[in-house]
């Protein structure tokens, strides 16, 4: 996803004179090519995330469009009060993105673990929240983001993840993309996410259960039309994140339910990590063993709640 983040941001740049990079001492290499194509808008802030962020809005508040990058819990929970206060509470176009978010950089341990990352930016009143599934729609988000005059935080994954679309989809905010159609469940997919709800829906599908997959890829705000009509039409919706069960993607969407007292009756799972910190080493899989949300695990809930 990274590799796609960074060259959609070369090819809007080029094109668009008020975006500045201010990448926080990382991706040096991976951006040579912006720095050829928008010469004098790259800065490496360094380890100075807090300042990083108190300068993309002091330059947006000059007219510029500034994006922030780096690694997902340095650039969200290290500066929190700068995003709020800076940012948000002033309404600045300033783009926030996370790379190697959820569990993306397992073996690096807890410190580079983001599954809480959702659950703050999401409180931020005018942030608006994407999670991309793949390094296509990293595009089609980027492109959005800067289509938008409020602040703005994309969590994208590392590298490697494999490509779902053929081609760069639509997206807009407020509004999920169907992936594929079922009758008898319904799988609302987070981000990375989407390969793992994709290799359960075709298991299922082996014991004559079709499966509907949503790609919910604008988390804030979510869709809350296909929300009414999901819950109104299956007796069982699961959400799959990331991300921690606490204030995450699976929480808003519990959230809206209870809200809006819909008439049907559907179950709501929620699949994403559990309340602790993973002190083991593993590589991205194995934390999701870990915590439960690999493909395996999640088969096997979803079969006994079909069952119950």
């Amino acid at each position: 996803m990274r590799n796609a983040f960074a060259a959609e941001i070369t090819e809007l740049a080029e094109k668009d004179q008020r975006i500045v990079m201010l990448s926080a001492d990382i991706g040096n290499k991976l951006f040579d090519k912006y720095k050829v194509k928008a010469p004098g808008r790259f800065f490496n802030t360094g380890v100075a995330e807090a300042n990083t962020i108190s300068l993309a809005a002091g330059l947006a508040a000059d007219g510029f469009r500034p994006v922030c990058y780096t690694i997902t819990p340095f650039i969200t929970y290290r500066c929190y009060e700068q995003i709020r206060i800076d940012i948000c509470y002033h309404d600045m176009p300033v783009i926030v993105v996370g790379t190697g978010s959820g569990l993306s950089y397992a073996s690096l341990g807890p410190t580079h673990h983001s599954c809480e990352d959702i659950a703050v930016m999401r409180a931020l009143p005018a942030m608006k929240v994407a999670a991309p599934a793949d390094a296509l729609e990293v595009k089609a988000v980027l492109r959005a983001a800067f289509q938008t005059d409020t602040p703005v935080y994309i969590r994208i994954g590392k590298k490697g993840e494999p490509d779902i679309h053929s081609a760069i989809p639509e997206f807009a905010w407020g509004k999920w993309n169907v992936m594929q159609e079922g009758k008898d469940l319904c799988i609302l997919s987070m981000g990375n996410m989407l390969p793992t709800a994709i290799e359960v829906a075709k298991a299922l599908k082996e014991s004559k259960i079709e499966t509907k997959i949503v790609n919910c890829t604008s988390v804030k705000p979510l869709d809350e039309k296909m929300l009414a009509e999901v819950f109104s039409k299956y007796k069982n919706v699961v959400t799959l994140e990331e991300h921690s069960l606490i204030g995450g993607f699976g929480s808003a969407v519990a959230e809206w339910l209870v809200d809006n007292h819909t008439s049907g009756h559907a179950r709501l799972t929620r699949f994403g990590t559990k309340d602790f910190f993973l002190h083991e080493l593993g590589e991205q899989e194995y934390a999701r063993e870990k915590y439960g949300i690999d493909p395996h695990t999640v088969l096997t809930k979803i079969r006994g709640l079909l069952q119950a």
